[in-house]
């Protein structure tokens, strides 16, 4: 797993990209997200008519002083967009064994959006529930966010089966959550969560990770175990095999439906594919 000055390749391939709110922005501080409030930015677009009705302190006072005529000055709002991740820390997250497991891409995924939103200017937080507690870094604009972000989650392992759903409830109810899951502990529970936040008008991105291997089996006969819960084993042979690789395909295929009608933002992220070019795509669908 990377230290926190180990993703510098995956830093550099998305220097650049932006990551735009999917809503009207609400902050009052100015950032790169159109804005809910108006007059928060000086960039100057046009000018319009006043009339009964319009907000009177968008009036040009000096124009009206000159001219004796009400027009309102239009400005190009933009406001920051508080971002926090919520990384799943649970031990199904650490399969498979060794390099290239469901943490390592999960990982690579946070410290990327992180370091997106952190360009824009947003205050950037991140929360790993765990059986101890969670841990917490919170959102925060200064210029080592994205190193803190790594080394927090330098100092975690995937274990137990915290659940998800309590930390979404208690985040800040504005900020946009980023969840990276597989979505294989308290998925229910998390999703309820997450619509109660989309109905306040809060932005809730799904990150699916999966690993290649759960998508296609390894040929040779095994018994599957529920890490979280290994009391749960079942054979996998040829015989079996098929049937699996077919409901776990309708099972990701629900799974995006669900979070796609509920408003949320939905990406599966296969542990094979390279990190940036996932959270370049993450950051495009994000765009409303």
């Amino acid at each position: 797993m990377p230290t926190a000055n180990g993703y510098g390749a995956l830093l550099d391939a998305i220097r650049g990209v932006s990551w735009p709110a999917r809503r009207v922005a609400r902050g009052a501080a100015m950032g790169t997200h159109r804005s809910r409030l108006r007059g928060i930015s000086p960039e100057f677009t046009e000018y319009r008519p006043y009339r009964q009705g319009d907000d009177p302190r968008t009036i040009d006072w000096r124009l009206l002083a000159r001219t004796d005529r009400a027009y309102r000055r239009i400005t190009a709002d933009r406001a920051t967009l508080t971002t926090i991740l919520l990384v799943d820390a649970s031990a199904s997250m650490a399969y498979p064994d060794g390099r290239g497991s469901k943490w390592e891409q999960a990982c690579r995924l946070a410290v990327g959006l992180a370091a997106v939103a952190h360009a824009a200017g947003d205050p950037v937080g991140i929360v790993v529930p765990g059986a101890d507690g969670p841990r917490v870094l919170s959102p925060r604009t200064r210029r080592g966010v994205v190193a803190e972000t790594a080394r927090l989650l330098a100092g975690a392992a995937p274990a137990g089966s915290a659940p998800l759903a309590p930390s979404l409830l208690h985040l800040p109810r504005r900020a946009r959550v980023a969840i990276v899951s597989d979505f294989l502990g308290d998925a229910d529970a998390l999703l309820r969560a997450a619509q109660e936040r989309i109905a306040g008008g809060a932005e809730v991105e799904a990150v699916h990770v999966v690993a290649r291997e759960e998508i296609a089996p390894p040929e040779a006969s095994v018994t599957a175990t529920d890490p979280e819960a290994p009391a749960l084993a079942r054979p996998l042979v040829e015989t079996t095999r098929a049937g699996y690789v077919e409901a776990f395909a309708a099972w990701r295929a629900a799974l995006a439906r669900a979070w796609r009608e509920a408003g949320a933002g939905y990406a599966e992220v296969v542990t094979d594919e390279p990190a940036e070019h996932a959270v370049r795509r993450i950051a495009r669908d994000g765009t409303a």
